[in-house]
């Protein structure tokens, strides 16, 4: 890890803990570089996905500045610049911080919080004032500070979409107003009732219970927590919510919103998460025109709220397809997803977008992704294809939750790994 700047030492956990950590976060941020193959990587966190058309253009200038000019979108709906030189890290966080883009130095790692991205555009509840207040209140708690930057919270609309990304916290709003509101601390199949104006202050009060939950087990996310902690901390919580369990299982299976028009909001998906600076700048100028902001998703796709006209949304989709992003869903690009791969990543055994995009045929019914180890960085989460590399050759198998099902291996046989793949998927 490359330091940008001088680590500051730890925050205190609320009165009575004790930290959980007894080594550093090695997750990439903004103030702490990730050295790559390709040069330093930095991950910008963007709380919900949403960024202005002016954070959009100093995320642009920061790429071209710093970086190889193009911007990776990940599973998170944050921000990844590449090709970074390696004493850039003061300049981008002044650059950043001007943008409101890094709002606590100390924090920064923390706040990572996926919202329903069509929230508020389709008759679903806004989510903008949950959002809102739990970023501010993870910034101004000292113990938020010692989450992980692997840590997740989530807020869903009610739809169930983010909620089956299976986040540490997860809030969903219930009802087409969003009048109440449940809590649902990993993946457990119980939730919680609590107060709609109390619930970002009920997921914080969540997280920092998970850290002393975790104490010295070293548990980055409340999965990593032994079964036992994790079910004390489960009933722990519930204890102090308004509210008895609520049996309401996750949903399995995370449903992206379609690329095209959604009422008057266009959604785009980016091949491959890789974004060209004239793609950005496309998409920027495009929400500049119609309200000024876009949403990032956690399936590496753009939503742009509007309201876009009608009539000129047809023009503006089709724009955005000339340029190579994804607006229909019968592209042969839709679910296709990868990692970085060689050479950008030396534990890479092969460039796994090369042979993503040599493999692409007609759309699947599931995700295919794409790994270049058995790390598999950056995958879906739910129901999806599983590609990864191996020293034998290809690995293919079909990922239900946490199962693995019908594997199979290909070696040394382009044609043979695309049929496979395309079978896999239907």
């Amino acid at each position: 890890m490359l330091a940008a700047m001088p680590d500051s030492a730890p925050s205190p956990l609320s009165a009575g803990g004790a930290s959980p950590r007894t080594g550093g976060d090695a997750c990439p941020g903004t103030l702490r570089l990730h050295r790559a193959d390709d040069g330093a990587l930095a991950r910008v966190r963007i709380p919900g996905g949403v960024l202005s058309a002016d954070q959009a253009e100093a995320l642009l200038t920061a790429a071209a500045r710093f970086g190889d000019g193009e911007l990776h979108l990940t599973s998170r709906g944050n921000v990844q610049l590449r090709g970074l030189g390696t004493e850039c890290g003061g300049e981008l966080a002044g650059l950043l911080t001007d943008a409101g883009l890094l709002p606590s130095a100390a924090h920064e790692r923390a706040r990572n919080i996926v919202a329903s991205p069509l929230a508020g555009l389709d008759g679903s509840p806004s989510l903008r004032s949950w959002l809102t207040e739990l970023d501010g209140l993870v910034c101004s708690s000292p113990a938020a500070a010692s989450l992980s930057g692997r840590f997740l919270f989530a807020l869903d609309d009610g739809r169930g979409d983010v909620d089956a990304l299976g986040a540490d916290v997860t809030l969903i709003a219930e009802g087409p107003s969003g009048a109440a509101a449940v809590l649902r601390i990993g993946t457990a199949d119980e939730v919680f009732r609590v107060p709609v104006a109390e619930a970002p202050r009920a997921a914080l009060l969540a997280a920092e219970e998970f850290l002393r939950a975790a104490g010295e087990s070293g548990a980055w996310r409340v999965k990593d927590l032994p079964d036992d902690v994790r079910a004390e901390l489960v009933r722990s919580i519930g204890s102090a919510s308004a509210g008895p369990a609520v049996h309401r299982p996750r949903p399995r299976t995370a449903t992206p919103p379609a690329p095209g028009l959604h009422g008057s909001a266009i959604t785009a998906d980016v091949p491959l998460g890789r974004l060209t600076p004239t793609q950005w700048r496309l998409l920027t100028e495009t929400a500049r025109r119609y309200g000024g902001e876009l949403r990032l998703t956690p399936w590496r796709g753009i939503v742009i709220p509007g309201p876009v006209p009608r009539p000129e949304a047809a023009d503006a989709l089709r724009t955005l397809a000339e340029s190579g992003l994804i607006t229909a869903p019968d592209s042969p690009w839709t679910g296709v997803g990868a990692c970085i791969g060689h050479p950008g990543c030396a534990k890479s055994l092969s460039d796994v977008r090369a042979e993503a995009g040599a493999a692409v045929g007609a759309p699947g019914r599931l995700p295919v992704y794409w790994s270049g180890c058995e790390r598999r960085c950056g995958h879906p989460h739910g129901e999806w294809i599983d590609v990864v590399v191996t020293p034998d050759g290809h690995r293919i198998s079909h990922v239900r939750g946490e199962r693995r099902e019908a594997r199979t291996t290909v070696r040394n046989d382009p044609a043979a790994l695309a049929a496979a793949v395309a079978a896999a998927r239907a």
